[in-house]
């Protein structure tokens, strides 16, 4: 338990809860609505004894004192799985994560994820995000997608990440091998809603992402509901006589659940290995030659988030992290490289 004083400032917010906020230290990393709870919970208290009521009205000069528990332990245990550490700090971490594992427990993965490995490797370490000795984890990967993730080992860390990542300030760059190729003189993809072409042959897919009406374990494509999403998607090479598959890097303007996968499939550009958003175009065996057995075999979304830049939220230094493709889609990509591989840009 330790106890933070704040002096309420000239001309504050009419409320109490407001007031607060804007008193508080920033190194304090307290948001509105952890003091909220810490003001229900009897931890807050002023001129007048304990302050209950987050939208008692305070005055200039009035002093508080806030009681701040020690961080609580969390129901997830903490199990040695070795992780590959790209970089570690005293407030935040960076993941290079395998394909196949969870990031967060769920109902079907209550063990063996990234936050279970991040609480035994971490240990003390972490100071706590929102009174929990846990983990922050402000962005997600999927399961089988591999690559590049931070997260938060305070709260003060844990703030400033969430805050660039709902900006869409942060830098997120994938690597996939898909079915297709990008064309600009394609009428198909011009004709498709939401695509459209920015200079050096970017294609772009805006819509809005939601629930899929039927499979509540996908998502959808809408134009009328959902959140706002941006993927921009840049051809770097092109397999197959005549071309039907290529890399491809992609830019995340927002960050939806499974937006690449889902954007990609609306674009009829598929990634090569997904078994929900794959769809029905396919890339030709007969043209792809040698690598038409490695593509049709290959056993997940082939998606790397490659490229990861953030402003670390506390020291203000600008960090960017790569990671080079995984074995499995190296050697799928050296496959289609190969000499019945037709390759250009």
């Amino acid at each position: 338990m330790s106890n933070l004083v704040v002096t309420i400032p000239a001309d504050p917010p009419d409320r109490l809860d407001k007031a607060l906020a804007l008193a508080v230290p920033e190194e304090a990393a307290l948001s509105r609505s952890r003091l909220s709870r810490l003001i229900a919970d009897g931890a807050v208290s002023g001129p007048d004894g304990i302050a209950r009521d987050g939208k008692a009205r305070v005055m200039p000069g009035q002093e508080y004192r806030i009681a701040l528990p020690d961080p609580e332990p969390v129901a997830t245990l903490p199990e040695p799985i070795p992780l590959n550490i790209a970089y570690e700090d005293d407030d935040l971490i960076v993941i290079d994560k395998v394909a196949g594992m969870v990031v967060h427990p769920a109902p079907g993965s209550p063990s063996g994820t990234l936050v279970n490995a991040l609480l035994a490797h971490c240990g003390d370490s972490l100071s706590g995000i929102g009174g929990e000795k846990r983990p922050g984890i402000v962005h997600r990967i999927d399961k089988d997608t591999s690559g590049l993730l931070v997260a938060a080992k305070s709260d003060r860390a844990h703030h400033g990440l969430a805050a660039q990542f709902e900006a869409h300030s942060a830098q997120r760059r994938y690597l996939a091998l898909a079915h297709g190729v990008i064309d600009g003189a394609d009428a198909r993809l011009r004709g498709t809603p939401g695509i459209s072409f920015e200079d050096g042959g970017v294609l772009k897919i805006t819509s809005r992402l939601a629930r899929h009406g039927t499979d509540r374990q996908k998502q959808a494509v809408y134009f009328d509901k959902g959140r706002h999403a941006v993927t921009r998607a840049r051809m770097l090479e092109r397999f197959g006589h005549p071309p039907c598959a290529m890399l491809v890097e992609c830019r995340l303007e927002t960050g939806r659940t499974h937006q690449i996968r889902v954007h990609m499939a609306h674009a009829g550009l598929g990634l090569i290995g997904d078994p929900v958003y794959g769809g029905a175009r396919r890339a030709s065996a007969r043209a792809l030659g040698t690598a038409a057995a490695e593509v049709a075999a290959f056993p997940r979304q082939a998606l790397h988030a490659a490229h990861l830049g953030f402003r670390h939220p506390v020291t203000g230094a600008d960090l960017t992290f790569d990671s080079a493709l995984p074995a499995d889609m190296a050697a799928l990509l050296d496959g289609l490289r190969g000499r019945d591989a037709l390759t250009g840009s």
